[in-house]
């Protein structure tokens, strides 16, 4: 009889905890799965563009507002990035830090 009372107490401590954990990220699933379809889009769209996909483009994604840090050679290819990646669904805003590399 114990064990049945202290196993539902641990039953409950761990559900209780656990529920504790995903709110306390401030982020609900469906942001999450946003963020999670956004990155790879954003990252693809850098890979694909004919003038950035051999330089260094850092893509970071949270709660629908995409940063990219780091070169491109012209801020052309900076402002058409920035661009295709604010067209993507899910995503609030697009904050360029790319910096334009001296040749």
């Amino acid at each position: 009889m114990k064990r049945a009372i202290l196993m539902t107490v641990l039953m409950v401590f761990g559900l209780a905890m656990f529920s504790g954990c995903a709110t306390m990220t401030g982020e609900t699933a469906g942001e999450h799965i946003d963020d999670s379809s956004i990155y790879p889009q954003a990252s693809a769209i850098v890979v694909e563009d004919p003038d950035a996909k051999y330089l260094k483009v850092e893509v970071t994604v949270t709660k629908g507002e995409v940063v990219l840090t780091g070169f491109v050679n012209s801020t052309t290819t900076d402002n058409r990035i920035v661009s295709k990646i604010k067209a993507i669904k899910g995503v609030k805003s697009v904050k360029s830090l790319l910096k334009v590399e001296k040749k």
